[in-house]
């Protein structure tokens, strides 16, 4: 009877090897971009009217912001650079993914606004600094197909 045990324990352990071997040999990388990292200046703003025009909820490419949103404006010379709308953006010292939803001002470079809703004390708060960022740049097809 112990035996019997045993070999059903060392069948078990013997299906449970194979089908692990067999998920991670199938398993595709199925991510379609890459992450480049790049050092640049942060700040923080605000839908509010003193910071912006008549229409603070609305950005540059015509998302509407809400409080709460993980999401960035960038200086216009980021996006030549790849973080165009809705780019995925990793930020040091925040958790999460922000997306691109706004453009900042023709005057500033190497740049990202943070999006931080409605506070405006909370944002004062986070000021200005150097940051480095992670942006997810699109694969090529083949590049895709190979992973």
């Amino acid at each position: 009877m112990s035996c019997f045990c045993e070999r059903l324990s060392m069948k078990k352990q013997w299906i449970l090897i194979v089908l692990i071997l067999f998920s991670l040999l199938s398993c595709n990388n199925t991510e379609s971009y890459s992450w480049k990292p790049l050092e640049v200046k942060t700040s923080a703003y605000n839908s509010v009217a003193a910071q912006t025009d008549h229409e603070p909820n609305i950005a540059a490419w015509g998302d509407t912001l809400k409080p709460g949103m993980k999401c960035i404006a960038v200086s216009r010379d980021l996006i030549a650079l790849g973080l165009k709308h809705n780019t995925k953006v990793k930020i040091a010292g925040l958790s999460g993914i922000y997306l691109v939803k706004d453009k900042m001002n023709a005057r500033y470079n190497n740049r990202v606004d943070i999006y931080m809703g409605t506070d405006v004390k909370r944002a004062k708060k986070w000021g200005q600094k150097k940051l480095k960022i992670k942006y997810a740049i699109e694969k090529p097809p083949t590049e895709n197909a190979e992973n």
